[in-house]
């Protein structure tokens, strides 16, 4: 387990990375396990929802553990919208899942929506994502340092964009960044937009000075020269990423870790859910998945079933905590 270092936010920190990290039992001896998986993707094409469900069904049907995997981007009331589907619809949702993260639980404390992750079936956690704070390639900031000094020439014109709503894990990302920084965190200008595609569109085009977003979902355009990552949030520097300075070892005491998994709708049978279960948990032996989680920057973080659960209360009392005093509740 990597060590996290949040000042302040040290219990939120540790909270969100908490999951048992390590090699998961095989069920299966690599033949299918699930016949077909239907992904519901609660936000926007490009945004780290987008990205983790396509490519665990890319691993899944490539190593053929399932048979074939479809998907659905089903954006609105900050992931809501989808959450309720599955519920209402849960009679014929057994062959899907969504997947979700953090947010689940953040959005439930603040009353984005009114059910949470109680109201469906835990599959599993599945992956981490570290957080990253991105410029566009033509930026005259080239590093943390950069954007504080932006900021305190100018609050107002330097602000910074994410994925999520006021108040959600971006935005919480942005404010403990600067706030490690030694600003205050409830004056960061934050602007949010309709998961990471949009708000990566939003950077490009000069609408925003910097981007608070999933490493994951920075990487491939920064490796193509496209945005320059000023930050990021590991406390050592991933391979996929190896020029991107951690925020630790520019002075910024901020480490954070995005879990991300998949819940099935209410009522799951049983046999489907260890369906789902063992699909995943074979899956990490694949290279298939070491391909889709080396070219994503992405954490093996497995947590399953009753595991999961204990997990995501545990988090669940520690965010809303936080939240409560930094006033987003």
């Amino acid at each position: 387990m990597m060590t996290l270092r949040l000042g302040r936010r040290a219990l939120f920190s540790a909270a969100v990375a908490a999951m048992t990290i390590g090699a998961p039992a095989a069920f299966a001896d690599g033949h299918q396990v699930v016949d077909s998986i239907h992904f519901i993707i609660p936000g926007g094409a490009g945004g780290g929802w987008d990205g983790t469900a396509r490519g665990t069904g890319e691993a899944l049907t490539n190593a053929g553990l399932v048979g074939s995997a479809s998907y659905e981007n089903m954006s609105g009331g900050g992931g809501g919208k989808a959450i309720a589907y599955m519920i209402e619809n849960a009679d014929s949702n057994h062959g899907t899942l969504m997947v979700n993260s953090t947010p689940i639980v953040i959005r439930s404390l603040t009353g984005v929506f009114p059910q949470s992750f109680r109201d469906l079936t835990l599959v599993a956690g599945t992956i981490g994502d570290y957080a990253a704070m991105v410029v566009s390639k033509n930026s005259p900031i080239n590093s943390m340092a950069d954007l504080v000094a932006a900021y305190d020439a100018d609050p107002s014109k330097t602000a910074i964009g994410g994925g999520s709503v006021p108040g959600g894990m971006d935005h919480l990302v942005a404010a403990m960044a600067m706030e490690a920084a030694g600003k205050d965190a409830l004056d960061v200008k934050y602007i949010p937009y309709d998961a990471g595609g949009k708000a990566m569109a939003a950077l490009l085009s000069g609408e925003i000075a910097a981007l608070s977003t999933g490493f994951s979902e920075a990487v491939d355009l920064a490796n193509a020269g496209e945005v320059k990552i000023i930050g990021v949030t590991s406390s050592e520097r991933v391979s996929a990423a190896p020029d991107a300075k951690t925020m630790v070892e520019q002075g910024i005491d901020t480490t954070f870790v995005n879990w991300r998994g998949f819940f099935g709708a209410p009522g799951l049978s049983a046999d489907k859910l260890t369906q789902y279960q063992a699909a995943l948990e074979q899956m990490y032996d694949t290279p298939e998945w070491e391909t889709v989680r080396a070219r994503n920057g992405w954490v093996n973080i497995h947590n399953s079933g009753d595991d999961f659960r204990v997990f995501l209360e545990a988090q669940e009392k520690v965010i809303g905590d936080l939240m409560r005093k930094l006033g987003f509740l």
